[in-house]
């Protein structure tokens, strides 16, 4: 899975390097619920807002749907790295 994450990461990457979004982490695992959860997790010089990250997430869900990565259910989560930092 490491590697297809790490595949994936550099698509999405690409992608977003575009509009000067940083991927800081992308992760994939179960959560307390029993949910497969795929978090990306982003970042901007300057700090992101929420209409970035609607716009980073528009951009996001058709390369992971063609990526196909996985054949199990999940959630996609993409999250700003000041809201990924929030339980540390």
């Amino acid at each position: 899975m490491k590697k297809t994450l790490d595949e994936l990461e550099v698509r999405i990457r690409k992608e977003l390097e575009k509009d000067e979004i940083i991927l800081d982490s992308i992760t994939y695992q179960k959560n307390s619920g029993n949910y497969n959860v795929l978090a990306i997790v982003l970042d901007k010089v300057g700090g992101i807002d929420l209409d970035t990250i609607v716009d980073a997430t528009n951009k996001i869900n058709p390369i992971v749907d063609a990526y196909d990565f996985t054949d199990d259910s999940y959630i996609l989560d993409v999250i700003s790295k000041e809201r990924g930092n929030e339980n540390e």
